[in-house]
């Protein structure tokens, strides 16, 4: 039930609000979108009045719309209060008929009847949980029925799929709304294990004060993941591993581990940090990246036969700032791995002392971004026994202790949208820079596509990449 907001928080539910969520009946909206606004519901944390109108092709009713909700819910989420749903119901409406520049459906007809309904003037949130192909058709129709003025938008990734069709689609949505409008989602940004990248860095001396390439060898950034590619050949097999996660999720990763220290931890500033060292990323050298696709995955449902379409990418990124030269990040992901984790590994360099470990354990310091998180060191210590003999340590911090009040990443993000706060966004100019670093792997050097055995480590081309040092996970 509802929660006990604070002063920041009560602020940002004051204005009223209408939700418009293009794609209302996908996936995307089924599994992720939906469910983070029941939380932000249940939680008391919408805007005091609101109204969520979901829109689509299909010809819904309002009434079934909201079944379609409550059954998300059920299998994504828990199953609502009863009497808890019926205050969430009443303002969920839906507009049939598509939305294009040369008919909007019933879409303008359900914006009026909510307008009404709420008795003011309120503010609009266009969120675009629809495949990117369609982000354009949807920006004209908002522009070409007036609905941008004073709105606010979302859209999901990939936010262009080239430096090229970025620049296309950024020029489109800038005609349509001020930056300051426009928020570009990455979930892993609003996962609060990722910004515990720099809380924890900028708020202890103990770990701030060794992040710098004086003190860490290497940096590994690793999201294997055990699952296929399931109902999204279509989607997949047009984007690949290296377009779905390493120009957007991983290099956003590696920006909150790079950045300077912010002038204060303000929006503004914040985003400002992480996209400054965005700019100063290296463009991949195709010579230091790896891509492979899992064996099973031509036999999927909608995969053309002879797909060279990447599941699995490994890079190596270096950034050209003071503090990270000539220490290379590590990028991995993949899907049908031997296991599914996402990892920040911080490496150190070995210590000038007379004393090193033997084992096969690394010096480092680990954060895990799945869930609340947990930050772990692998470490050398005294080997028990009478001779001063060096043995591998490693101890693991949960977070649970702090774990009250966690969000998902889409209800926080879609919460900071609400109260105005950009910092967890991607600016026009971060993602400019993000394609530049990536450009180099559209061209006529791309790698070869590798196969790689399912649930594996992937091609062991990958392990390369590291030196001697070896992934952490999978050697």
């Amino acid at each position: 039930m509802a929660e006990n907001p604070t002063s920041e928080q009560a602020a940002a539910t004051e204005q009223p609000t209408l939700i418009i969520l293009y794609g209302g009946t996908g996936d995307l909206a089924k599994r992720l979108v939906l469910p983070a606004f029941w939380e932000l519901y249940s939680r008391g944390l919408l805007p005091k009045r609101w109204k969520l109108v979901g829109n689509g092709r299909g010809d819904v009713s309002h009434e079934d719309f909201q079944g379609r909700i409550h059954a998300a819910l059920s299998e994504f989420a828990t199953t609502p209060d009863p009497e808890h749903w019926k205050g969430f119901a009443a303002n969920v409406l839906f507009a049939g008929g598509g939305f294009r520049h040369d008919n909007p459906g019933t879409l303008l007809d359900v914006i009026a009847h909510a307008e009404a309904d709420l008795g003011a003037d309120p503010t609009i949130v266009h969120y675009l949980a629809i495949p990117p192909s369609t982000f354009e058709q949807t920006t004209r129709a908002i522009k070409a029925h007036d609905l941008a003025k004073g709105s606010k938008a979302v859209y999901e990734k990939p936010f262009g799929t080239s430096l090229a069709s970025f620049h296309e689609l950024d020029d489109l949505v800038h005609s349509v709304f001020e930056e300051e409008q426009v928020y570009r989602i990455d979930h892993f940004l609003g996962k609060e294990a990722t910004q515990n990248l720099h809380l924890v860095r900028f708020s202890n001396r103990l770990f701030n004060d060794t992040w710098s390439r004086e003190h860490l060898a290497q940096v590994q950034i690793d999201v294997p993941e055990t699952l296929d590619i399931a109902d999204r050949a279509g989607f997949y097999d047009e984007t690949g591993a290296a377009l779905d996660m390493l120009v957007t999720h991983l290099f956003q990763v590696a920006a909150e581990v790079a950045m300077e220290p912010p002038i204060s931890m303000a929006a503004e500033d914040l985003q400002a940090a992480r996209e400054s060292v965005i700019a100063a990323f290296r463009p991949l050298d195709p010579a230091e990246v790896v891509l492979g696709q899992y064996r099973s995955y031509r036999e999927t449902e909608g995969v053309p036969e002879d797909s060279d379409t990447d599941t699995f990418v490994a890079a190596r990124l270096w950034i050209d700032t003071d503090r990270w030269q000539g220490v290379p990040f590590l990028l991995r992901t993949g899907k049908m791995m031997t296991r599914s984790a996402q990892r920040v590994s911080l490496i150190f360099r070995p210590t000038d002392g007379p004393v090193h470990s033997s084992g096969n354990s690394t010096n480092a310091l680990i954060f895990d971004l799945k869930g609340n998180g947990a930050i772990e060191i692998q470490m050398t210590v005294k080997k028990p026994g009478p001779e001063p003999l060096p043995a591998e340590s490693c101890s693991t911090l949960h977070l649970e202790n702090v774990s009250e009040g966690s969000m998902t990443a889409y209800t926080s993000l879609i919460y900071d949208v609400f109260a105005g706060d950009r910092s967890l966004f991607t600016s026009s100019a971060g993602l400019a820079a993000a394609f530049e670093a990536f450009a180099p792997l559209l061209g006529d050097e791309r790698p070869k596509v590798e196969l790689y055995d399912d649930s594996s480590w992937g091609p062991p081309a990958a392990t390369a990449l590291t030196d001697d040092v070896g992934w952490l996970l999978g050697g």
